[in-house]
């Protein structure tokens, strides 16, 4: 028999599972004897008050054993001799595309500009130590896309929870921890992701289909409305109906689908800066104590909204216990980004914080048309670089310097390995960001007493929380509203936000594109 309990109790008495399992006893009225096995089904945290609880849902397990498999395999099939498809991007929504494919019984063709996941630390590396970008491998372009060194958190906000379930699923049978099947606010690390999606190549391999590293698009191969497959730096040529999951740094792609005048369209995206703390005063401000997080509690986690000047400032990618990076993907570009390790245990936690902007808001880009927040990006992004003295080193200011407007005399220690330079951000970020930057943090500040600090620092730019710019595709076929055969996918396409929800749209473009396959075929 089993029976499942929902518990409310202190972090010390979760942290002891004979605790737990002696109060989920009396709970369900049974003796703790007669319990043969406990396992946790769902666990969160509510630090909104000075009382802190952990929520549990346990499954008693009562004169039976727990399963010996916490998670749901997928069964893939031998593929390769099926008909093929080509999926363009190796990032979550490529990678989980592909492997769907091969569910569905359909070869993948995957092919990546960047290096395998592995080899791509060597780039980024030399970012750090010698503010070189490699234009085709980096933080953003290589396998795992930028979900790979982004923190790897799992949490997402779509209502399709079974789909949410599926992911996670196949993420355990790749090598990640059961806890994310568990925690509301699941997370791999930056130091686990790189191993989990080596597996998931090496299943894709297994099953018959290919990967091509440092192989680039560069042109679609469209007769008569219709994709036929693509063509490649490499020389090479690839037949088949197209999965594009390139990821939202990919703006050579735009550029190519926009001479070839392939239906696009601008859309809102966030641009703003993130702010790095000292890991002990966000624990501090989240658990509501000068002690911090104390022995039972992780690295506090915070998400903020509030609207300034009928715009949202807004938090984005928190990395408790985390690092800054460098997320540049060409030359003459600063771009910062967070991430965390599986520990989360850096002496530090930074997060994203960021203003909504429509193109409506920035008209003298009218002119560019669908492309006019690409260009804005583009611009602002080599204004950070000229601030941060034309290398990788990020402009920053103390947070609460910048709430005064006051330039840094000089900068705390920090994550960030290229460095930082002192910059009055105000004077080359566009008023329309920074104004509303100023009104959010101090919002934030009124709301949550210690966070406006000078121990605090704001590093630019954060320029890459979504694609500027959307694929046009059919709700219901999820094909390019003109072209068949080709299925824009993921973040890149306009269509995710993050590790989960591209997966889960790489999983539907790949159900689309064999349900297409298999009918006209």
């Amino acid at each position: 028999m089993q029976k499942d309990i929902d518990l409310r109790i202190s972090p010390r008495e979760a942290s002891d599972i004979s605790i737990v399992k002696s109060l989920a006893a009396s709970k369900a009225g049974v003796k703790v004897n007669d319990i043969t096995e406990i396992g946790i089904v769902k666990r969160s945290i509510d630090a909104r008050q000075k009382l802190i609880f952990i929520n549990l849902r346990v499954r008693l397990y009562i004169g039976e054993s727990q399963p010996e498999i916490a998670y749901t395999p997928t069964h893939y099939p031998d593929v390769s001799k099926a008909p093929q498809a080509i999926v363009v991007g190796a990032g979550p929504g490529g990678l989980f595309a592909a492997l769907k494919l091969i569910e569905l019984g359909i070869r993948p063709i995957l092919v990546e500009r960047g290096r395998n996941v592995r080899d791509r630390k060597k780039d980024m590396a030399t970012i750090n130590r010698e503010h070189i970008v490699n234009n085709e491998s980096n933080y953003c372009f290589g396998e795992g896309g930028a979900g790979a060194y982004s923190d790897g958190k799992l949490y997402t906000r779509s209502k399709k929870r079974g789909d949410v379930d599926k992911i996670l699923n196949v993420f355990c049978q790749h090598g990640a921890v059961t806890d994310i099947l568990v925690d509301a606010h699941p997370h791999i690390g930056t130091d686990r992701l790189p191993a989990i999606i080596q597996r998931m190549r090496e299943q894709i391999i297994a099953s018959g289909g290919e990967v091509h590293f440092d192989t680039r698009m560069d042109e679609l191969i469209i007769e008569q409305g219709k994709v036929k497959g693509i063509r490649t730096n490499t020389g090479k040529t690839f037949e088949g109906y197209v999965i594009l999951a390139t990821g939202h740094s990919a703006r050579d792609v735009y550029y190519m689908l926009h001479d070839k005048k392939i239906k696009l369209e601008a859309k809102g995206l966030a641009v703003g800066v993130r702010v790095e703390h000292p890991v002990h005063l966000i624990d501090q401000i989240q658990y509501h104590s000068p002690e911090g997080r104390g022995e039972y509690l992780p690295a506090a986690e915070y998400n903020f909204v509030v609207q300034a000047e009928d715009r949202g400032v807004y938090s984005f990618c928190m990395c408790p216990g985390g690092i800054v990076v460098a997320a540049a993907s060409g030359q003459r570009q600063l771009v910062v980004n967070g991430m965390s390790p599986a520990n989360r245990g850096s002496k530090w936690s930074n997060s994203g914080i960021v203003v909504e902007i429509h193109p409506e808001d920035f008209p003298e880009y009218a002119k560019y048309n669908e492309l006019a927040l690409l260009k804005f990006q583009e611009d602002i992004e080599e204004k950070a670089w000229i601030a941060g003295g034309q290398r990788q080193t990020a402009p920053a200011q103390r947070l609460y310097d910048f709430v005064n407007k006051k330039k840094s005399s000089s900068l705390p220690v920090t994550s960030y390995a290229p460095g930082v330079v002192s910059s009055n951000l105000h004077e080359w970020l566009p008023p329309f960001i920074s104004k509303r930057l100023l009104n959010g943090l101090q919002q934030i500040g009124k709301k949550y007493p210690g966070f406006l600090t000078n121990e605090a620092m704001l590093l630019a730019v954060e320029s890459r929380t979504s694609s500027p710019v959307r694929i046009l595709r059919d709700k219901e076929t999820m094909q390019h509203v003109e072209i068949k055969g080709l299925y824009p996918c993921g973040e890149g396409a306009g269509y995710a936000g993050g590790i989960v929800s591209a997966a889960m749209d790489g999983e539907r473009c790949a159900e689309a594109l064999a349900q297409y396959l298999l009918k006209n075929n």
